[in-house]
């Protein structure tokens, strides 16, 4: 079986490697276009869906090949046999997306490969399908990327992966989750080492830092999906018999300004169930060192962007005084990821005493982000 899925572009290497633990063959990865082709087997229907920490949705290909027009789009459409995926009293709709210039939109191309699906089905079993456009029972992803076309069945359902059942309380500025288990990945943190979010705002990454650590797959908190209306639940019940989770101890602080994103944080750590592993602190991330007498071994933080939170003159100061106090609280072995839009005040702020060993770009929503991977700057201190 061959699949695509869909993630922040920018994170590809990070989401790959989960794929291939999770037995997955990668077939293509589309560097900072968000989509990674694998071939899986028919257990990976139900396990990339519930395991996957890094991905946002999960479609079976069932075709692709090359396009120039609306009418190559049906005929294309109308080649493939809906009939086994498909049950004669379903409804279904077509989600469509377009990326380049064409002289069509999104929305004729889910006109035409909806009626391509309709007359397919139609001829092989003299059955007309319904559509709901809300509410559908099967969703049918079509795509059209430059000259190519991709037409799959969405096996995660409108709601993506990221939309964790634990996240009861919004942050204003929240961070996607899909994001934050990223973060956690690329920052090589295990369950024996500390880790430190100094603005943890809701919790996401130290809760996803948890869940990784106690090995809770994020799809205990979803109720539903679409594969289910496919396959059936069986393969769901197979995925869940593998979970395999360990009750160790993990030290993990998260530190917030305001009291009431503390609560909130605490809250969704309740409901993911790791509220025992998590310290949540009010606290201020530019005076580390009057709150924490130890060192940590993984920092990892999303601070705040002027985009959404507030004037650059105020990002700047609070950028550079967090900076200086993080000094103070790490080794020099001390992983840091730090997620920010404001990248270029970050980078100069942080070049002084730090090494960036490594910039990612990431489309996070409709903001251009940065990924910086850092450590603490080592002078050379021998003879000379």
């Amino acid at each position: 079986m061959e699949f695509y899925v869909t993630l922040a572009p920018g994170l590809e290497e990070v989401s790959a490697k989960e794929l291939e633990a999770l037995g997955c063959e990668i077939l293509e990865l589309r560097r900072d276009k968000g989509r990674i082709f694998l071939r899986g087997k028919e257990n990976h229907i139900a396990e990339l869906n519930y395991f996957a920490r890094t991905i946002e949705r999960v479609v079976l290909l069932l075709l692709r090949e090359k396009i120039e027009n609306l009418q190559e789009i049906y005929k294309f459409t109308k080649k493939i046999d809906f009939a086994p995926w498909i049950k004669p009293k379903q409804s279904f709709a077509v989600r469509a997306k377009r990326v380049g210039e064409h002289d069509f939109t999104s929305i004729d191309i889910a006109r035409v490969v909806g009626q391509a699906v309709i007359d397919s089905y139609r001829e092989s079993t003299n059955v007309r399908l319904k559509v709901n456009l809300t509410q559908p029972e099967i969703i049918v992803r079509a795509e059209v990327v430059f000259d190519e076309l991709l037409i799959g069945l969405d096996l995660t359902g409108d709601e993506a992966l990221h939309k964790r059942g634990y996240r009861i309380y919004q942050h204003p500025a929240p961070l996607n989750p899909s994001i934050a288990a990223s973060l956690v990945m690329l920052s090589n943190w295990s369950a024996e080492k500390s880790l430190l979010d100094p603005m943890c705002g809701s919790g996401t990454i130290l809760i996803e830092a948890a869940l990784l650590g106690r090995n809770i797959p994020p799809g205990e908190f979803r109720n539903s999906y679409a594969f289910i209306k496919i396959f059936g639940d069986d393969i769901l019940e197979e995925a869940k018999g593998k979970v395999e989770e360990k009750n160790v101890k993990l030290e993990l602080y998260g530190l917030e300004k305001f009291k009431k994103h503390v609560n909130g944080a605490m809250k969704n750590a309740e409901k993911a169930k790791v509220s025992d592993t998590i310290t949540f602190l009010k606290g201020d991330a530019t005076k580390l060192e009057k709150i924490f007498n130890k060192s940590f071994d993984v920092v990892i933080v999303n601070p705040p962007y002027g985009l959404r939170i507030a004037r650059k003159g105020i990002i700047r100061k609070l950028y550079n005084n967090f900076l200086r106090s993080l000094k103070k609280i790490i080794h020099g072995k001390t992983e840091i990821i730090v997620i920010t839009a404001e990248d270029k005040v970050f980078k100069e702020l942080a070049s002084a005493d730090y090494t960036i060993k490594k910039e990612i770009k990431v489309k996070y929503g409709n903001l251009d982000a940065k990924i910086f991977m850092l450590s603490l700057y080592q002078r050379y201190s021998g003879d000379y």
